[in-house]
């Protein structure tokens, strides 16, 4: 029995039917191309990136004339309007900047590219704006309360006291840049490192040598007991001690609080999570005056009078809701594998969150306590209703009416005379540099616990 069997040929669609067999071998002594396996996709090939945000030379082009066209667009609409007011003015010259950014981007490029442009833009202005309304309120601050807190020097000291200063920060920001270089080409030594800390600290010190020898003294020894709304003189010793000696005392009460609530909604979870975290949000949206008038009834309309401790319960009060979220945040960011590993060791839940857990977020849980600290000490309300305020310097906390800083500056804020607003001007100043110091120390802890937990 024979079987015939069929042939069949396989035809590859992209080769030619009738193509002629290639030889595999070169010809001897013919030059061969070298050939590309993977050859580079066209500029329009779909696979190729696209990335709307790139900014190149025609984009800076673009702006640098938008911004003029905004800029005569604003001049020409106030000459003919006959406005004269410089936010009118900046205003208009913002939107016609935007409008163009947007109206160029699109005659170039596409819809997309444009709409980026526009949105990238809006963001852009929106941070400047923030940044520039801080700067503008802390320097009007300092303009006005500095002259209570230093002496009266003539304007050439001034200039080359300020003028040492400025060179003092440009040679520790060329430093650190330098290092910075070195540490990313991989040269720096051990000694090169440790140079910004020495040239820093060095400065630091060079810096409050300079200014503290002109600071005023007297206006943080000495208190207004005996000084007359018309007197020159006086200081805010007596409101200093009154701001340490009760947000120490809310510190103490909030911040053990604090921390256990954040522990027990992460860590524990236990049945009352639901609700502790409802009732922290909303103490989290609590008026301020809420929290000492509660006081006010509970302990000062109760017989024990005005006290800088009542003021303390009621600032532990506005503190705990934001130390507990924070702390909460904290706790969500610490590795999840740490919990694991104590609890497979055998470790129970206490120990592992106190052992481990603990320890690696108290850099955070410092800052959220930081955090909470200068929410409070520039609070008013909560203070008048418990603290009153006095002109005379209270050491003891638990008797008798005490000053603080907020309470001392809007106590002389209402007087009608020059001195006492002189004074809470110098004092605002003091307030505001108490706040930023917390804010950058903050900031400074909670980038070191950052670097140690993730090892860089």
């Amino acid at each position: 029995m024979t079987v015939e069997l069929e042939r069949t040929d396989t035809i590859w669609l992209d080769e030619p039917v009738d193509a002629p067999p290639v030889d595999d071998a070169p010809v001897s002594g013919a030059a061969v191309d070298p050939v590309d396996d993977a050859p580079e996709p066209p500029a329009e090939d779909p696979d190729v990136p696209f990335r709307p945000s790139s900014f190149g030379p025609s984009d800076r082009l673009e702006m640098v004339l938008a911004a003029v066209s905004g800029l005569a667009f604003a001049w020409a609409l106030c000459l003919v309007m006959d406005w004269s007011h410089p936010l009118t003015f900046a205003i208009w010259a913002i939107v016609w900047f935007v409008a163009g950014i947007y109206v160029t981007a699109r005659a170039r490029t596409s819809k997309v590219v444009a709409m980026d442009r526009l949105v990238t833009t809006l963001i852009w202005l929106s941070g400047a704006f923030a940044v520039a309304v801080l700067g503008w309120m802390i320097v009007f601050v300092l303009v006005e309360g500095i002259g209570g807190l230093v002496d009266d020097l003539p304007r050439g000291e001034w200039i080359a006291r300020i003028g040492a200063v400025a060179l003092m920060v440009a040679v520790v920001a060329v430093v650190r840049w330098r290092v910075g270089r070195r540490e990313a080409q991989g040269s720096a030594g051990v000694v090169t490192r440790l140079l910004p800390r020495l040239v820093g600290s060095a400065c630091a010190v060079g810096a409050l040598v300079v200014l503290l020898s002109v600071i005023n003294t007297e206006f943080f020894t000495s208190d207004i007991a005996e000084v007359g709304p018309l007197d020159e003189g006086g200081g805010i010793y007596h409101a200093l001690i009154g701001t340490l000696e009760q947000i120490t005392i809310a510190t103490v009460i909030s911040v053990p609080i604090a921390i256990l609530t954040a522990i027990y909604l992460h860590e524990i979870k236990g049945r009352l999570a639901v609700p502790v975290r409802f009732i922290v949000d909303a103490m989290s949206g609590l008026p301020s005056i809420v929290a000492g008038l509660i006081v006010f009834t509970v302990w000062v309309n109760t017989g024990r009078g005005f006290s800088g401790a009542s003021a303390g319960v009621a600032l532990a009060i506005i503190m705990i809701p934001i130390v507990t979220r924070t702390a909460e945040e904290i706790l969500r960011t610490i590795d999840d594998g740490l919990r694991e590993s104590a609890l497979a060791l055998g470790a129970p839940q206490w120990r592992s969150v106190v052992q481990v857990v603990l320890p690696t977020a108290r850099a955070g849980l410092i800052t959220a306590s930081i955090l909470g600290v200068a929410r409070a000490i520039g609070e008013t309300a909560p203070v008048l209703l418990t603290a009153f305020g006095s002109a005379v310097t209270n050491y003891n906390p638990f008797s008798a009416p005490q000053a603080d800083l907020p309470l001392f500056i809007w106590g002389l804020l209402r007087e009608p005379n020059e001195a006492q607003i002189a004074r809470a001007w110098s004092a605002a100043v003091v307030l505001l540099l108490l706040v930023l110091v917390l804010f950058i120390t903050a900031r400074v802890i909670g980038e070191r616990g950052a670097r140690k937990r993730t090892g860089r």
